[in-house]
């Protein structure tokens, strides 16, 4: 090694601020600088590929373009060489003695003004180099320029005190960069700790990374290919790779897009979802690239929380790459990409929906809870979401689901709200009470079975400008209706109601006759802003002391039998009429779900019986 040209260069005044900025604050991870040394050593190598297609005389232009990584336990350094464009003694001083072409002023002054560390400037400025200085105590980069007249040389620092240049013989064309580790950061001297840090960050590099003269980043990044060149294996093989995950995506989500961002995003929906499993709530499984480099495998607030089921990978070039966790959920670039990413994905599923009703209702089965915590979380997405809600209903078939865009297209001429009634089965739904006026009508009645379907309706409100409405609640009119049978008298239903109100007291708000009854003789209804009895009893199962008094309206049909013989009991029999009457009104409370305490009701049944048997 020659020394004749050996100078010594004191750094910048501000140096030490910036180099201590590196360090300390603009990243999280300090494992993260071999991630942005291996990414500069690509970049070398990308500039030299267009070089070559302009320039003819190349120093060394037989060479093969990767990366070789090495780690030398007992010397205590890490190595990483490419043969890129390598560097000249201008470049040296301009990259690395000044660390950022754009000026250190610059950098400093732009944190300044921004108040804290503006991770997004990193990339801009061009000081992930530095980064090396979280786990070495030396640094020491030999390069020689790709010009045919280009000179070896070493240039070397401690990152404190300046830095040093000298020329270097039998330097071959491109960048090494030998660390001298930390005492504390030995653990990267260890093969198997660089191999697992090249494949979780550089994984998708685009030029081979050696280790030990194996190449370890052999996955192609499917995501910016084009669809046409890609086989559905392997589009299978990379989601088993990167969701590590056994089974075949049921849907896939394969798109570019350069406005509002760029952005290449291969996304896959799982055919299995954990949670539904049992295994507990599952991990964001999106992994957030930049230019293929990994930016985070796991992030939190990329995409919105009710999509933390798929799988796959977001590549922008837009995004800085040194990006921390910390500061991506504060990223409003960050934020852009996921309401891109939201809409793609929604826009994917109705499309899906449409075409293929019966695989859609398949994963509807399975996944249907993410899209309903959407709908009562995600205020920007919700009419996109409910678009994609399924359900039975009074029109459909036992185990046939319907959405709520079917529902308006079979709606009558004028009806500007979609009813609902919420139950825990089918069966109990259409044996209750309340669907009996709708059912008459042709009035189509949405059947809601989840535990969490009340509060996903309360939170949507609305469908296409249509209010949904509970058949079990207070304040549903309905037209008049043609229905068979005699019926009490306007007088003679005042009366009783009259009656029935001053033997229940403040049990019931109200007694009055309704359109909504068919064959039953009452029925109860809530105020509408009252739980129904799934949405108590789910309160109650979560807090043993949650107690809801509730008082309803009793609806009764002055044409069922037992209304009309009430009616004339009360005169003949007062007695009977008042045993009767309550329990009409226990018999509609415990149809709602809402009688608690029945020892009354059963006393009052074995008087009944008594009184019947003479």
């Amino acid at each position: 090694m020659s020394t004749t040209t050996s100078e010594k260069h004191g750094f910048q005044a501000e140096i030490q601020q910036l180099l201590d900025l590196v360090v300390h604050s603009l990243y999280t991870d300090r494992e993260i600088f071999l991630r942005e040394l291996v990414s500069n050593a690509s970049d070398a190598m990308e500039k030299l590929r267009h070089i070559e297609s302009t320039e003819k005389d190349i120093h060394d232009a037989g060479l093969p373009l990767e990366i070789t990584v090495t780690a030398d336990k007992e010397a205590g350094t890490l190595t990483i060489e490419d043969r890129g464009i390598g560097m000249t003694r201008e470049e040296l001083i301009e990259n690395l003695g000044t660390i950022a072409h754009s000026g250190t002023k610059a950098f400093l002054q732009a944190m300044k003004e921004s108040g804290s560390t503006p991770a997004g400037m990193i990339g801009q400025f061009g000081v992930g180099f530095y980064s090396a200085f979280m786990v070495a105590d030396e640094v020491r980069v030999h390069t020689r320029s790709w010009r045919k007249d280009g000179e070896g040389l070493l240039w070397t620092s401690d990152g404190r005190s300046g830095y040093e240049i000298e020329a270097a013989d039998d330097i071959p064309r491109g960048t090494r960069i030998t660390l001298k580790l930390k005492e504390d950061q030995k653990e990267y001297a260890e093969d198997y700790r660089v191999k697992r840090l090249v494949e979780t960050y550089s994984n998708f590099v685009g030029f081979p990374v050696m280790i030990d003269g194996k190449r370890v980043n052999e996955i192609e990044a499917l995501w910016l290919k084009n669809k046409s060149d890609i086989s559905e294996e392997e589009y299978k093989a990379f989601y088993q790779f990167q969701a590590r995950a056994f089974d075949e995506p049921q849907y896939r989500l394969h798109f570019a897009a350069d406005a509002p961002i760029a952005i290449n995003a291969l996304l896959f929906v799982p055919s299995e979802n954990p949670e539904r499993m049992g295994f507990g709530k599952v991990d964001a499984g999106v992994a957030l690239y930049c230019k293929k480099v990994l930016i985070d495998a796991e992030p939190k607030g990329l995409l919105p929380e009710w999509l933390r089921f798929m799988k796959g990978v977001i590549d922008s070039a837009d995004l800085p790459l040194n990006i921390s966790r910390e500061s991506m959920q504060d990223s409003a670039l960050v934020r852009k990409i996921g309401q891109v990413i939201a809409k793609r994905v929604l826009k994917m599923f109705e499309k899906e929906a449409t075409e293929d009703a019966t695989k859609w209702q398949a994963f509807y089965r399975k996944f249907d809870r993410y899209l309903k915590e959407g709908v009562a979380t995600d205020f920007t997405h919700r009419e996109a979401l409910a678009k994609l809600l399924r359900f039975e209903s009074s029109m459909t078939a036992a185990g046939e689901l319907t959405g709520f865009t079917d529902y308006v297209s079979r709606s009558k001429d004028g009806q500007d709200k979609i009813y609902y009634i919420v139950g825990a089965n089918r069966d109990q739904i259409e044996a209750s009470p309340y669907l009996e006026g709708f059912r008459k009508r042709g009035l189509e009645v949405v059947y809601f079975t989840d535990a969490v379907d009340e509060y996903v309706v309360d939170s949507l409100g609305e469908f296409d400008g249509k209010k949904l409405v509970s058949v079990s609640k207070a304040g549903v009119e309905l037209d008049e209706a043609e229905l068979e049978g005699e019926s009490l008298s306007a007088e003679e239903t005042a009366a009783l109601c009259e009656f029935m109100k001053a033997e229940f007291g403040d049990r019931v708000t109200q007694v009055a006759a309704g359109r909504r009854l068919v064959d039953s003789p009452v029925v109860a209804l809530v105020p509408e802003d009252a739980m129904s009895a799934q949405m108590r009893a789910m309160m109650k199962a979560m807090d043993e002391n949650f107690s809801e008094s509730v008082k309803v309206e009793l609806e009764i049909n002055p044409r069922h039998e037992i209304i009309r013989k009430l009616a004339a009991a009360k005169d003949s029999q007062p007695e009977i009429a008042k045993l009767v009457a309550s329990q009409l009104l226990d018999n509609a409370l415990m149809a709602a779900g809402l009688l608690e305490d029945a020892r009354d009701t059963v006393k009052r049944m074995n008087a009944l019986m008594a009184k019947a048997l003479g």
